[in-house]
């Protein structure tokens, strides 16, 4: 019987694994440095710290400009992001967080992809990024600190809009629409899913998704369907179901009209306008019982056709508001009743004080939000600029955003 050869480790064979393994410790050190998150620097200047920011207590008299910063919106964002008193933008590949004063407070540079979508809530601010996966690559950093909190890669659309609630943060195209949580986790996952890890786990894949909001444990979301054309579906869903692969869907509303989107959502229902010869605003509740309709003018916003349509709303203590473009809606809390119309408003409001703060072609008219009536208006110098602006609560300071610029106003 003839032995086995005793196999023995030559010079030369070392040498070739010795070469095989730095070429390997190359090509992973390549990796690394060619990975995304080397492609991003994040740097503290004067940030607050965890102390609790300061908030407006009372209506100013008059306002003088603190500072003016140029901003590059994503889509379906109108109002400036603000958290523990900083005020976002966004310019030049470059997150700023910006002091009541005017100083830097921290910077995210990312100069090897494109921000698609900016959100915030649980006082992190969560960035979205375009790479070649579509709008999923997203970091999370604490407003406060300026440091990094978590992050999260994954396929998505090219393109999509921001959606928030004060817990939960996620993106929505006419494909899909995706929630995390505030470690970044997916809570819900619906529409066209590309890689399932199971068939048969979304219902309805096929249909094109038009508009969604969603607060607290409610998400709803309008959308058409190729078995049913000329009807708008308004879905309620949950937003912590067991699988979030497997959407738990409440109830469907058939709206029988094209173009129904939604404007304003609750903890149990949402409305809607409904475009037409004689448009509607109605609202439903999560178990898919109309609970009001109300005649609405037309909105130029919804007109324009944009799909997904994100509404440029506002959600204060006493009312859900959106702009439609040429007047605000104040919408009550329990049941998304319109209660009152500004019809001078030129974009979103805030709440200090008990009163409403609703930006005007005149300043800032303060409004009694029990009768939607004006009491006085804080004259404003926008000099030239004359169109739509949409206003922030960034601690004490009044944030305007004005197409693509932002501007702090403080109490004189």
């Amino acid at each position: 019987m003839t032995k086995a050869p005793i196999l023995r480790s030559t010079p030369a064979d070392w040498k070739a694994t010795g070469v095989i393994a730095v070429l390997c410790a190359i090509a992973v050190g390549g990796a690394a440095i060619t990975a995304n998150i080397n492609q991003a620097h994040l740097s503290q200047a004067a940030v607050p710290g965890d102390k609790d920011a300061p908030a407006l207590a009372d209506v100013p008299e008059s306002l003088h400009e603190s500072f003016s910063l140029p901003n590059e919106p994503v889509p379906g964002q109108y109002r400036a992001v603000s958290a523990h008193g900083l005020t976002i933008t966004h310019a030049d590949h470059t997150l700023t967080a910006t002091n009541p004063d005017g100083s830097e407070a921290w910077t995210y540079e990312r100069t090897d992809a494109d921000l698609c979508s900016l959100s915030t809530a649980w006082g992190k601010i969560v960035a979205s990024y375009k790479t070649g996966v579509g709008c999923g690559d997203t970091v999370a950093i604490e407003a406060a600190t300026g440091e990094y909190d978590s992050t999260r890669s994954a396929v998505n659309s090219e393109k999509v809009v921001p959606v928030s609630s004060n817990d939960r943060v996620g993106t929505v195209s006419t494909d899909r629409i995706d929630l995390w949580r505030s470690d970044m986790v997916r809570t819900v996952e619906y529409g066209d899913v590309e890689a399932k890890q199971e068939p048969d786990k979304q219902p309805h894949e096929d249909c094109t998704i038009s508009s969604a909001l969603t607060r607290t444990e409610n998400l709803a979301l309008t959308e058409s369907c190729p078995d049913k054309p000329g009807t708008t579906w308004l879905r309620f869903q949950d937003t912590t179901p067991d699988d979030s692969r497997e959407p738990d869907i409440a109830a469907d509303v058939d709206i029988a009209t094209d173009g129904a989107r939604l404007i304003a959502v609750g903890q149990k229902a949402a409305a809607v306008y409904r475009p037409g010869p004689h448009p509607t605003i109605e609202s439903y509740d999560n178990k898919g019982e109309k609970l009001d309709s109300t005649s609405a003018e037309p909105s130029p916003d919804i007109d324009a056709g944009a799909s997904p349509f994100a509404p440029a709303t506002a959600d204060l203590p006493h009312h859900m508001t959106w702009f439609d473009g040429s007047r605000l809606y104040l919408f009550k809390p329990s049941d998304l009743a319109v209660d009152h119309v500004v019809e001078d408003a030129i974009g979103t409001p805030i709440a200090v004080d008990e009163h409403m703060l609703v930006p005007t072609q005149e300043g800032i008219a303060v409004v009694d939000w029990s009768t939607g009536k004006a009491l006085r208006t804080i004259p404003v110098d926008r000099g030239s600029y004359h169109g739509p602006v949409y206003l922030t609560l960034a601690g004490e300071t009044i944030v305007e955003t004005r197409g693509d610029q932002v501007v702090g106003l403080s109490a004189d």
